[in-house]
């Protein structure tokens, strides 16, 4: 900030152009914006996280499966994998070559 006052006196000082005092004026006007935006995400910052731990917290809650349901896929996957005929290729597996 210190230095923002004796730049704007050596710029007034020079006469710029309209060109430049617009593109000053437009570099002012977004980092003005840009500090106002960080502020407000700042002070809001506290009130969202709390609510997205309680968004996370449900979405646990909701997705957690019981331990019936898991043993229940265990099950399921044990007699698809019984189900299965293991059938090999010996004509993959022995090949000592690339062809």
């Amino acid at each position: 900030m210190h230095e923002l006052i004796p730049f704007a006196k050596e710029m007034l000082s020079q006469k710029p152009n309209r060109k430049m005092v617009k593109l000053y004026m437009l570099g002012s006007v977004l980092a003005f914006f840009g500090v106002v935006i960080g502020l407000v995400e700042t002070v809001c910052s506290p009130f969202t996280s709390e609510e997205r731990l309680e968004e996370e917290e449900e979405e646990e809650k909701k997705a957690a499966p019981t331990q019936e349901q898991v043993k229940q896929k265990q099950e399921n996957l044990i007699l698809e994998k019984s189900k299965k005929p293991a059938v090999m290729q010996r004509s993959l597996v022995t090949r000592q070559h690339a062809s």
